[in-house]
């Protein structure tokens, strides 16, 4: 298993990626122009974000997405994680441990002080794997404003 960062030509494995995760997601779903045009963004700028892949013998199993902001509570960079999928074939590997540890390393590198990040409020597997990798729940409730 090889873990980077995803370059432009790995678009259209990544919009699948997505796709997997908007269609098991209560909010979100699948819409492949979008995903398209944001991962294209945010490849070409990298002061947007990173996205970082698990590659299995070049083909891309796995994915997480952290974009960059400034924290005005702790003065420095920090990360929101996004979109962190691993294809249905490869879970149970430790491919989504070793993934996020990578992540983890690269917002430090990056200067990161904090990495935050959603998950459904149902899918408590998902929170049960953060929370073994040092993430806490927070005492924020988070709300959205959906513009069109």
């Amino acid at each position: 298993m090889k873990f980077t960062k995803a370059i432009h030509s790995d678009i259209p494995e990544l919009v699948e990626l997505l796709k997997t995760l908007f269609e098991q997601e209560t909010e979100f779903k699948p819409n492949s122009e979008a995903q398209r045009k944001a991962l294209s963004e945010i490849i070409l700028d990298p002061k947007i974000g990173i996205i970082l892949v698990a590659r299995d013998h070049e083909i891309i199993v796995g994915m997480i997405n952290l974009l960059f902001t400034q924290s005005t509570a702790l003065g420095s960079k920090v990360a929101i994680l996004e979109d962190m999928v691993v294809q249905p074939t490869s879970r149970r590997a430790g491919i989504g441990s070793q993934l996020i540890d990578f992540a983890i390393g690269e917002a430090k590198k990056e200067g990161c002080k904090r990495i935050t990040l959603l998950t459904d409020i149902e899918n408590t597997k998902a929170q049960l794997f953060y929370q073994r990798k040092g993430f806490v729940k927070s005492k924020m409730i988070p709300f959205r404003l959906l513009m069109d």
